[in-house]
């Protein structure tokens, strides 16, 4: 997949992930202990072969810088291609500034027009899969089609696709059109948003919107043009979540304790890339017992965790019960905190005896560098 270049477009919409989002991105969710969400769309990219990346990162800039950097980890720190990071940028003459990608991707176009791929693999983040492209992107060449869409049939009782792309085929297997899941139907046809499109047809639809003003963002010029292009598709058949809320995030993350689950989304098509950080073995103290959780690296515990997810450097004292939990990195737990259905940012600290419980479908969240007490105390 060498004549392919990647683009991961950070665009996605934040409001649904309250507090976790509130300084970073939906890409730059920490998740499953140790990883974060964009971790899984640019291992994709470079297990597939993919050489050269191009990040747009969104206006929550800092995160992103942080935890790519070069692109070492992911062997992307390199003199040919390589990573490549895109921020937004002000006119602060501007009376207005423009609403959308679509300005940002077409002050940054030199970087598409003078690279030397002829196709672009274009994807959101907070898709979370372990996909071989090669595949799809040899059937999209062979087909001589202009775009290919990745979709995944999925079966929705829990509502958990609401408001994400789902594509509709005709009698005949045939792509038709895209629309949005309303919820009405338990299965169909996922959008992953993720999509192959030859360089030319890109150029194509990026200055006739721009020139006419027909969209503000790039994947509603490319839906403004799917009638006009060839347009194949390719099913993907493995592990999807879809990070859009926090329901759905939390649930991803209890879902990683389901040994295939884990197999399959981790490991079945490459392995999936994170930075490195190095700490201390966990140290499991006289009275830790552990139940079917994740338990990171540089941990110190001594209380009793079940059905969670606890990643690095988090201390957990004696008489502790936490069950169904998200604790992330640096956490300090005091003793005889007793937790159950929470989500604890990093560097979180809940003082001796406090007791939190959420709900599966909502909950409890600590923000980052929170201070939790029980009431009346400073």
């Amino acid at each position: 997949m060498k004549n392919c270049l990647g683009i991961i477009n950070l665009s996605e919409s934040d409001s649904n992930m309250g507090v976790l989002t509130q300084k970073r991105p939906t890409a730059m969710l920490p998740f499953a202990g140790r990883y974060r969400v964009i971790d899984f769309i640019l291992s994709n990219m470079v297990n597939s072969g993919i050489t050269g990346i191009g990040v747009f990162t969104g206006n929550k800039v800092r995160s992103v810088m942080d935890h790519l950097g070069s692109g070492q980890s992911w062997d992307l720190d390199r003199k040919i291609n390589g990573l490549f990071l895109f921020t937004p940028t002000y006119d602060y003459n501007a009376i207005n500034q423009k609403v959308g990608d679509l300005d940002l991707f077409y002050q940054n176009n030199t970087f598409l027009k003078y690279s030397k791929q002829d196709y672009i693999l274009f994807s959101k983040s907070y898709m979370l899969a372990n996909i071989d492209y090669n595949k799809a992107f040899q059937e999209f060449v062979d087909s001589g089609a202009d775009i290919s869409l990745i979709y995944k049939k999925v079966r929705d009782r829990k509502n958990a696709y609401l408001g994400c792309d789902k594509i509709h085929f005709d009698g005949h297997g045939n792509f038709e059109s895209i629309g949005t899941n309303l919820g009405m139907e338990d299965e169909f046809n996922l959008s992953m948003e993720m999509y192959f499109m030859k360089k030319s047809v890109y150029f194509e639809m990026l200055y006739d919107a721009i020139e006419k003003g027909t969209a503000n963002y790039l994947k509603q010029a490319v839906f403004n043009n799917l009638d006009k292009y060839k347009v194949t598709t390719h099913e993907f058949k493995g592990t999807v979540f879809c990070i859009n809320n926090v329901r759905n995030y939390f649930y991803a993350n209890m879902d990683i304790l389901k040994p295939e689950v884990a197999n399959d989304l981790f490991y079945n098509n490459g392995h999936i890339l994170t930075k490195v950080k190095d700490e201390p073995s966990t140290h499991y103290k006289e009275n830790a017992r552990i139940k079917n959780s994740f338990i990171a690296n540089g941990c110190q515990i001594d209380g009793f965790v079940e059905n969670s997810i606890i990643f690095r450097g988090v201390k957990i004292e004696k008489g502790c019960i936490i069950r169904n939990s998200i604790i992330m990195q640096k956490a300090d737990i005091e003793n005889n905190v007793h937790l159950n259905y929470v989500i604890l940012d990093k560097r979180t600290k809940v003082n001796k005896g406090v007791t939190l419980i959420g709900d599966p479908s909502s909950p409890y969240i600590g923000g980052k560098k929170s201070l939790i007490t029980r009431e009346g105390e400073q």
